[in-house]
C-alpha cells in the first residue's frame, strides 16, 4: 500500500510538472498580464487535468454512465494533446534560442545600414514685393560678403546641422544622457517583442502540431480498423487445413467512447474477410454489461464456417468477467476458460483465461488447456497477452495468437510496450513456437492512435505438407 501510494504521488507531481510547463510556455510567455486571454488560459490549465482525472477514475467509481460520457471525451483526448504539445515544446526548447539569435543579427544588421539619402526639399522661389509708384527708391545696404557677418546675427551660421537641430529642440537641455536613456528604452522595447514574437511562434506551431497529430490519430480510430493478412507456415497442420483462415480481433474496448457503432464497424470488416473461424484475445469492454450490453449486440452478427470464440483480457476483470462471459455466450460467441477442442479441419484450437484473472482465483491453466492432448497435431492458443508466449512453448504449442500491447497505441509508447511484453505487434518465432500479436481492433483511453493503427489481422494457416 505504502508503495502504491508513493508511485501515485510522484505520478501526480509529474503531471503537476508538466501542466506548470505547458501553461507557462502555452499561456504566461505568450500573453499579457491580467488579458482574459491569459485569465482563460490558466483556467483551462487547472480544468483539463481534473477532466482528464474524472475520465480516467470515473469507471472505477462506478459514476453514472452518462457522467461518465461526459467527461470522458474532453478528458481522454487533453492527454493525447498533453502528450504530443509537451513533445513538441520540448523540440521548441532547442529551436528558440536559434530563432532569437537570428532576429537579433537581422535587427543589427538593419541598425547598422546607412539611412537612404533624400533630395534636399527646394524652397519656393521669393515673390518680389511690389513698390509703391510714389516711394523714393533708397540705395540697397550693402551685402555681407560670403562667410562673414556678425555671429549674433546668424548664431547657427557656423555649427553642423545636427547640432543646430538639436538646439531647436524643446529638450536639448537634457544633454546626452537623456538621448541615451530613450535608445536604451527602445531597443529594450524591440528586444521584448522579438522575444514575445518567438514565443508565440515556438508554442503556436507546437500547439498546432500536437492538435493535428491528435486529430489525424482519432480520426484513424472512428473510421475503424484495417484488415491485415498474414501468412504462418506450421509444420503439423495437415494438407486439409491449408489456407485456413482466423480472423483475429483483439483490444475492441468498447466503453464511455467507443460504442455500438464501433463495433458494428468491426463487424462488418470482420465478416466482410469471409473467415473459417473467428477469435476474439480479450478487452472487448470498459464497463458493465448493465452499460455496454446494448454496445456488444452486434458481435451476434458475427458469421464463420466455424463459429466465433473469445477469451478474457484483463480489462474483463476490471468490469465484471464472468458476467461478460455470460453475456457473449447469449450473443453467440463461445468462450474459452482454460479448455480445448479439436477443430474439424485438423488441428486443436485452445484458450486460457488472462493473467489477471489470478487475482479472482481465475488466470490461465495451461495444464487444463493443454495437458493432456495428442502432440502430433498442430495446436493453436488464444491467450490475451504475449508474456504467457513461455508457457505455450513449454506445452507445445504451434502458434498463440494475443493482443494487449495495442502496438504502443500513441508513439513513443511502443518502446515503454518493448520493455513489458515479448512482442510488440507482428508475427515472431520462440522456439518451435510462433507467436502473432495483434494491434488491436479499438483504443483504450484516448481515443487515439499515432503511429500503431489499429487492425484486424486474417491468420491464414499454411501446411508445409502442401
Amino acid at each position: 500500500m505504502l508503495v502504491f501510494l508513493l508511485v501515485f504521488v510522484v505520478i501526480l507531481a509529474l503531471l503537476g510538472a508538466v501542466h506548470w510547463y505547458v501553461w507557462r510556455r502555452l499561456v504566461r510567455d505568450v500573453t499579457a498580464r491580467g488579458s482574459v486571454a491569459r485569465r482563460l488560459g490558466t483556467v483551462a490549465a487547472f480544468v483539463l487535468p481534473v477532466l482528464s482525472f474524472a475520465a480516467l477514475g470515473s469507471a472505477r467509481a462506478a459514476a453514472p454512465f452518462w457522467l461518465q460520457q461526459v467527461v470522458a471525451w474532453p478528458g481522454y483526448l487533453w492527454l493525447a494533446v498533453l502528450l504530443y504539445v509537451t513533445l513538441a515544446l520540448v523540440v521548441g526548447e532547442a529551436v528558440r534560442p536559434l530563432l532569437r539569435r537570428a532576429l537579433d543579427r537581422r535587427a543589427a544588421a538593419r541598425a547598422l545600414a546607412p539611412a537612404p539619402a533624400q533630395a534636399p526639399a527646394q524652397a519656393p522661389a521669393p515673390t518680389p514685393a511690389p513698390v509703391p509708384a510714389q516711394t523714393a527708391v533708397t540705395d540697397p545696404a550693402p551685402a555681407t560678403p560670403s562667410g562673414g557677418g556678425d555671429d549674433s546675427e546668424r548664431p547657427d551660421a557656423d555649427r553642423p546641422e545636427a547640432e543646430r537641430g538639436q538646439a531647436d529642440r524643446p529638450d536639448a537641455d537634457r544633454g546626452d544622457d537623456s538621448e541615451r536613456g530613450e535608445v536604451k528604452s527602445v531597443a529594450g522595447a524591440t528586444a521584448v517583442s522579438r522575444r514575445l514574437f518567438v514565443s508565440r511562434v515556438v508554442g503556436g506551431a507546437a500547439a498546432a502540431a500536437a492538435v493535428g497529430t491528435v486529430g489525424y490519430g482519432t480520426y484513424g480510430v472512428l473510421r475503424g480498423p484495417s484488415v491485415k493478412r498474414v501468412t504462418v507456415p506450421l509444420a503439423k497442420l495437415p494438407r486439409a487445413a491449408h489456407g485456413y483462415r482466423i480472423a483475429v480481433v483483439s483490444d475492441i474496448h468498447l466503453g464511455p467512447v467507443l460504442g455500438r457503432a464501433h463495433s458494428q464497424r468491426i463487424v462488418d470488416a470482420v465478416n466482410g474477410t469471409q473467415p473459417d473461424l473467428i477469435a476474439i484475445v480479450g478487452d472487448l469492454v470498459d464497463g458493465s454489461v448493465a452499460d455496454l450490453g446494448p454496445a456488444a449486440e452486434p458481435l451476434a452478427q458475427l458469421r464463420a464456417r466455424h463459429g466465433s470464440f473469445f477469451v478474457t483480457g484483463n480489462h474483463e476483470y476490471f468490469s465484471g468477467a464472468d458476467a461478460w462471459v455470460d453475456h457473449v455466450r447469449e450473443l453467440g460467441l463461445r468462450p474459452l476458460r482454460n479448455e480445448r477442442l479439436e477443430i474439424p479441419a485438423g488441428f486443436d484450437l485452445a484458450g486460457v483465461d488472462d493473467i489477471a484473472g489470478e487475482s479472482e482465483g481465475q488466470g490461465p491453466d495451461f495444464a487444463a488447456a493443454l495437458g493432456d492432448r495428442d502432440r502430433a497435431r498442430a495446436a493453436v492458443l488464444l491467450a490475451h497477452q504475449p508474456v504467457v508466449i513461455h508457457d505455450a512453448v513449454r506445452h507445445g504449442v504451434d502458434l498463440q495468437l494475443s493482443g494487449h500491447t495495442h502496438g504502443g497505441q500513441l508513439w513513443p509508447g511502443n518502446y515503454l510496450a518493448e520493455l513489458a511484453n515479448p512482442t510488440v505487434a507482428g508475427l515472431e518465432r520462440y522456439g518451435d513456437t510462433q507467436l502473432y500479436v495483434s494491434r488491436g481492433a479499438g483504443a483504450w483511453g484516448p481515443p487515439v492512435r499515432v503511429g500503431a493503427p489499429s487492425d484486424i489481422t486474417v491468420v491464414e494457416l499454411a501446411s508445409k505438407q502442401a
